[in-house]
């Protein structure tokens, strides 16, 4: 009986486990509306809650998939260009895999924390802890270059955003550069910047 009465003790001190059966991480679908040369994600902040992730960082890491600029008033956010709901379901899903999901159980029980400088992604569930591996290429490990609207730098296009445009990296920013092609070394000009994102024309 004693044996009995301490596991039960030890079982009701334990937090409570996710069940592997069924889907705990409840999503709302995108909600788009189109606004001229923009197109709205109404219910940003829904899905944001929904993970338990700040809207603010939810909207950049959007961006930085649809390879776009945008705005976001605490409520909705706006992109430019025109966007399908599948367009703004996959770069969501993108998010969900990067700074979500936990890569050894799979559950969403997760806590994304700066740590010393590094973004780290804690699951609650089975204790697993990883650093956020973001599609930038390692920003963490790297010396942070500030990347100023009205200046001019040179940089080499390593990648196609989803419009065609040249993508560089410069420091801690993904820099977004029409007319440019993957390979080349060009000198471009800041117009804009957002986040650690920016956006350029060739000089």
């Amino acid at each position: 009986m004693e044996y009995d009465n301490a596991l039960t003790r030890a079982l009701d001190a334990m937090p409570d486990r996710p069940s592997p059966d069924g889907d705990r991480l409840s999503v709302p679908d995108p909600e788009g509306e189109t606004d001229g040369a923009f197109t709205r994600l109404t219910n940003l902040t829904d899905i944001a809650s929904a993970l338990s992730r700040d809207a603010a960082h939810v909207h950049r890491n959007i961006q930085r998939e649809l390879g776009t600029n945008g705005e976001f008033d605490g409520q909705r956010a706006r992109y430019n260009g025109s966007f399908t709901v599948q367009d703004f379901a996959d770069a969501i899903d993108e998010y969900i895999a990067e700074f979500v999901t936990c890569s050894e159980c799979g559950l969403p029980d997760t806590v994304l924390a700066n740590e010393d400088g590094v973004d780290m992604l804690r699951c609650q569930a089975c204790g697993a802890f990883r650093p956020v591996s973001t599609k930038s290429g390692g920003t963490h490990t790297r010396s942070r270059d500030d990347v100023e609207e009205g200046q001019t730098y040179e940089v080499t296009i390593t990648g196609t955003g989803r419009k065609g445009d040249g993508v560089a990296e410069k420091g801690n920013y993904t820099i977004f550069v029409p007319g440019a092609g993957e390979g080349q070394e060009v000198r471009i000009y800041i117009e804009n910047v957002s986040g650690n994102l920016a956006f350029a024309r060739l000089v």
